[in-house]
């Protein structure tokens, strides 16, 4: 199996949302990105998968060690051998590698965030950086474009963290900003405990509202002369807002105890409207 192969095998695995739109890159910059999720997915696959803090510290300083290999064309791993071609390519800079690796050590710390400046950077860590990286695989002229990719990384975390509200209870994580459920009158417990309630459902939809806020932002700040390079993000966008907008549809405090989903036929013709939108 070569390194790319291995990448590919591991964003097939996951069967992420993000995945679908790869498939309307070139084959440079959609080798590059299915390089780049597998990158993720093995780094939170570290603390999804340790169960000991020191093993999975260990084995993050590892990943460290082999992103400075990376950029001394020394590296070990199929998913940085996969990567090397890119680096210099598509610019890929080290500290944003490392600044993801980062968010994951927050997971390992912290399993409660006290308010959203803390959660934001969390949320910077893990999203707004892969988001850079990817607007430089795809191309852009404007470098405002960056501050697009960046909101564009704070809304796909922020779903994500809607979407999994339950999931992540059950293993004993909140992200939620403690500040926020005592202002709306919720407890710990309540989400612990999957209690939906009217209390919740508020709760719930305040961050449905700042998600939506940070995609309008992003879009607002696209230049369109950049646009179309884009495209691949705005596809992303396309799937993962209409996410969004069916758990409000669907009552917002349900997300404590049922996932949703959009099916992959829904996801492709989103993602094939958005492509003809910014062709």
């Amino acid at each position: 199996m070569t390194p790319l192969e291995y990448c590919k095998q591991k964003a097939a695995q996951s069967g992420s949302s993000f995945t679908i739109s790869f498939i309307f890159l070139p084959k440079t910059q959609r080798d590059a990105m299915t390089a780049l999720y597998a990158f993720c997915r093995e780094v939170d696959d570290v603390v999804d998968e340790c169960a000991d803090y020191s093993v999975a510290q260990t084995k993050l300083n590892w990943w460290k060690s082999e992103v400075a290999n990376l950029y001394i064309n020394t590296p070990q791993h199929p998913v940085t051998k996969a990567l090397q071609p890119f680096v210099a390519q598509f610019n890929l800079v080290q500290e944003h590698f490392l600044e993801i690796i980062d968010g994951m050590e927050m997971d390992l710390k912290f399993n409660r965030y006290e308010d959203f400046k803390q959660l934001q950077l969390y949320c910077y860590r893990v999203a707004s950086v892969v988001g850079l990286l990817s607007a430089s695989i795809f191309g852009f002229k404007n470098r405002k474009t960056l501050k697009y990719a960046h909101d564009l990384g704070m809304a796909f975390q922020l779903t994500n963290i809607i979407r999994d509200v339950g999931e992540d209870a059950r293993r004993g994580r909140i992200y939620l900003p403690l500040d926020e459920l005592k202002k709306a009158k919720v407890t710990e417990d309540d989400i612990l405990q999957s209690r939906e309630s009217a209390e919740v459902k508020e709760l719930i939809d305040y961050q449905i509202e700042r998600a939506e806020s940070y995609y309008d932002k992003a879009l607002r700040e696209l230049p369109a002369e950049d646009a179309k390079q884009q495209r691949t993000g705005l596809m992303m966008a396309a799937i993962y807002r209409t996410l969004l907008r069916e758990i409000k549809r669907d009552s917002a405090e349900k997300v404590l105890n049922s996932k949703t989903s959009i099916p992959p036929l829904r996801k492709f013709v989103l993602a094939m409207q958005t492509y003809f939108k910014y062709a």
